[in-house]
């Protein structure tokens, strides 16, 4: 049965199973605010830095870096995902930011992972902390982590933006930060 709207009863449930179990999932949703927040990018970033590196190089000539400890998605064709973490400058939380997604399309499972967005001009981070709301685009450039171990020491030219995400438990086909905005909050 299809609804005015041209929505099915069977889609309407496909799509608020995805929501309820990306609700059941951790991901610091009401949670004790900024110091969990902290807490939990500052372990983030501990593994980011051991782990791959280069991130370490990488982050010390970056403008600022925003590091999300805990993105989780969930989809059986619609789908969505939310996380919430820090932006750091020179080692400092300077604000905190929630990253959003939602979609439409071929997708089933779910993950979760964290990521990490590198600003490495003061101009992309000025951009992006003046913006009501900012979404990952084609200004992004995308290192893998098997590149973690050199990437400091790889990128020689200035990109905008760099993004790694590491830490990927759970498989969604097809899942990149594409569409995904990041808001200001206040936790």
């Amino acid at each position: 049965m299809t609804t005015a709207h041209g929505f099915s009863r069977r889609a309407f449930l496909g799509a608020t199973g995805a929501t309820g179990l990306l609700a059941a999932c951790g991901n610091g949703v009401g949670s004790n605010g900024a110091a969990q927040i902290d807490a939990r990018v500052v372990s983030t970033e501990q593994y980011l830095y051991s782990s791959f590196p280069g991130t370490r190089d990488l982050a010390s000539r970056a403008a600022g870096v925003l590091i999300m400890p805990l993105i989780t998605e969930a989809g059986l064709i619609y789908g969505g995902g939310y996380g919430r973490g820090a932006l750091r400058v020179n080692g400092v939380t300077v604000d905190y930011y929630s990253a959003t997604r939602a979609t439409f399309g071929l997708q089933i499972g779910a993950q979760q992972y964290a990521h990490a967005l590198f600003f490495m001009t003061e101009s992309a981070l000025g951009q992006f902390r003046r913006s009501p709301g900012w979404a990952a685009g084609a200004d992004v450039r995308y290192a893998t982590p098997a590149q973690g171990a050199s990437i400091g020491k790889e990128t020689t030219e200035i990109e905008p933006v760099i993004a790694l995400v590491f830490g990927q438990q759970g498989f969604i086909a097809g899942a990149t930060l594409t569409g995904v905005k990041y808001n200001r909050i206040i936790p």
